[in-house]
């Protein structure tokens, strides 16, 4: 039976912050301030090997919770174990089973080398200088740092620095890889090369990852379950394939067609694209049946190529937030 390796129960975090809409008594007077909650009543669980998302709008959260489980803040009420441990309590003894990477921030000294930063990991994780060596090969190899491992860490490129600070956050080889934005600023070949990278290390290892992104492509190539939260409350808790099926009741039809401008026309089918050899249609299954669809555009065009596709991540998510806010204004 797998293990539940992070716990998470009733976590809340509130902050004061300054409530500049309430007036003051008078000079001397101490600002006044409100409660702010980042972070309420959260609970989730994940087992050892899974690859989660972590998502949801600016200010829902996710960052709050991810430091909260690193141990770099305490909750206000509410607990929660990674490894074992509890996050706030036992900070050093979780940060050699974790690694931690946030798109922002780097694991690299900017003016030591690559390589002498490794050296300098190795050595603050208490790793065996046999062990380190081994480690560090191998992550040379499979996120390709060779060409520039001898360099000043000041002097690579965002995309090699990524992929220095996921393998650096790998050297440790930790139980839990916690990613916030990781590939922020990323142009498209190094986000796809990066996303390579770490699916196979974290399969290899059997590395649990929980990933918090506003990139869906990240969130699909490398999860395979999603947990979507909204001021700091958790809506739902679901893997991929079920969010595709259980969220939308649309396809997308896209034709490549002799005619120039093909036209279409149906109730319950949405047309996208039209023009230029090239019809996208969005259909609603609830409606329609897409095989009658598909049929219908068998005889009005003629073909060259067809493609049926699910709704993009990215829409399944804001039709979900329509819904939730629906909900709530009902």
């Amino acid at each position: 039976m797998v293990e539940e390796i992070i716990q998470v129960q009733d976590l809340t975090r509130i902050f004061r912050v300054r409530d500049k809409a309430a007036a003051k008594s008078g000079w001397f007077s101490k600002p006044a301030t409100k409660e702010l909650t980042a972070v309420g009543n959260l609970n989730f669980s994940i087992k050892t090997g899974e690859k989660v998302a972590f998502i949801g709008p600016n200010g829902a959260g996710k960052s709050t919770t991810l430091k909260m489980l690193c141990g770099l803040l305490a909750p206000s009420t509410g607990t929660a174990s990674v490894c074992g441990l509890v996050p706030w309590v036992a900070t050093q003894e979780l940060a050699a089973k974790i690694g931690l990477v946030f798109g922002q921030r780097s694991h690299l000294w900017p003016n030591l080398t690559v390589s002498d930063s490794f050296a300098l990991l190795g050595k603050i994780y208490d790793i065996d200088d046999g062990e380190a060596k081994a480690q560090t090969d191998k992550l040379i190899e499979v996120f390709g740092l060779t060409k520039f491992f001898g360099q000043y860490a000041r002097t690579l490129s965002l995309g090699q620095r990524m992929r220095c600070d996921i393998a650096a956050a790998l050297l440790h080889q930790p139980s839990v890889l916690f990613l916030d934005e990781p590939t922020i600023g990323l142009d498209v070949t190094a986000k796809a090369l990066l996303r390579d990278h770490l699916n196979r290390l974290v399969q290899e290892f059997e590395t649990t990852v929980l990933l918090t992104s506003h990139d869906t492509d990240d969130i699909e190539k490398i999860c395979d379950r999603v947990i979507l939260i909204d001021h700091g409350q958790k809506l739902l808790d679901t893997t991929l394939p079920a969010l595709h099926r259980d969220y939308t009741h649309y396809k997308t039809l896209t034709l490549a067609t002799e005619e120039a401008c093909p036209l279409f026309d149906h109730p319950h089918v949405v047309v996208e694209e039209q023009g230029d050899h090239r019809l996208v249609l969005k259909v609603d299954v609830k409606q329609v049946r897409l095989e009658s669809v598909v049929a219908q555009c068998l005889e009005c065009f003629k073909l060259h190529d067809i493609a049926i596709e699910d709704l993009p991540l990215e829409e399944i998510i804001k039709t979900i937030y329509r819904q939730m806010k629906l909900a709530r204004g009902a």
